[in-house]
């Protein structure tokens, strides 16, 4: 089936289900297209467990499609492709986490959401990109463990000076290949552009940045600013968005290296055969939920 026909077949089957379909940003534009919700990963999770669906196709990587299912654990929850993973996820788990306790004793567990269930429930606090640092200056504990992502965790911790922050070596590595030099040939090829970059990038390529910020962050400044021309320093997939919010500004991609495969490995094809077989399905037990929860449940307390 071509692609009008299977976003055709899709629509029929979401009535059917009773189902709503959530996108990543990075997410492929014909995913983009089909989607009930487009956003980042904690922002799509609430609005499905706001909607009365009674199935949540998550079209992401698999610990976004946990969170969606903590969030709304009465609901189905389905991941069109399951070994669409997060390598910065993956990079750590829950008994790295004692360890760093035990290294650690009276800090605080802060967790960017952007790893696994597991790692969630041993965590005290969960952040996400456009919270880390609002997370890191306000808890009470003034030490700090901030796990997986390390540029991210340093980003927070240069604007929190008085926090004692306790970096756990991880990244994404999309984000991780960019490098200062790839910024500087930005901006010679397009010297009137302002350079928007996501935190998990390198501090260096973040020094040279004109706004850092979150997806969402991003997106808004876009929206915001009077400027004509960017270069975006993230996933490719928030092209998209960006360029149908702001038709008349100019948008280029950082360096080519910015593409996730896992984030592109969901295609309509996925979409329609999980909604139609109902297979896939996310569960997380319910201990590890109630810790998981609580520790979200608590960042929200300080966003």
């Amino acid at each position: 089936m071509d692609n009008k026909i299977l976003a055709g077949e899709i629509n029929k089957l979401k009535k059917q289900r009773r189902a709503v379909v959530l996108a990543h940003l990075y997410q492929a534009e014909e995913v983009q297209e089909i989607a009930d919700f487009t956003g980042d990963s904690l922002e799509l999770s609430r609005a499905a467990a706001a909607t009365d669906a009674e199935v949540i196709v998550f079209c992401g990587v698999r610990f976004m499609a946990e969170t969606a299912k903590m969030l709304s654990p009465s609901k189905t929850v389905l991941l069109p492709v399951m070994d669409a993973a997060c390598p910065l996820a993956d990079m750590i788990t829950s008994a790295d986490v004692a360890r760093l306790k035990a290294a650690n004793p009276g800090a605080a567990v802060v967790c960017y959401i952007n790893s696994p269930a597991e790692v969630k429930a041993v965590s005290d606090y969960c952040c996400t990109s456009s919270n880390a640092v609002s997370i890191v200056r306000n808890i009470p504990e003034q030490e700090v463990i901030f796990v997986p992502d390390a540029n991210l965790g340093r980003f927070a911790a240069l604007h929190a000076p008085e926090k004692r922050v306790v970096l756990w070596d991880g990244c994404c590595p999309v984000h991780q290949t960019i490098a200062e030099k790839d910024a500087d040939a930005a901006r010679r090829e397009h010297p009137r552009a302002l350079v928007l970059a996501h935190p998990e990038c390198r501090p260096e390529v973040l020094a040279k940045a004109d706004f850092v910020g979150s997806t969402s962050g991003i997106l808004q400044y876009a929206r915001d600013s009077v400027a004509r021309h960017y270069i975006i320093g993230t996933e490719m997939g928030i092209l998209y968005r960006l360029r149908q919010e702001n038709p008349a500004k100019d948008f280029y991609l950082l360096s080519p290296r910015l593409v996730c495969s896992d984030m592109k490995k969901t295609r309509l094809e996925d979409v329609y055969n999980v909604l139609w077989t109902m297979g896939n399905q996310i569960e997380v037990d319910g201990d590890t939920c109630r810790k998981a929860v609580a520790a979200l449940n608590r960042m929200l307390g300080f966003s």
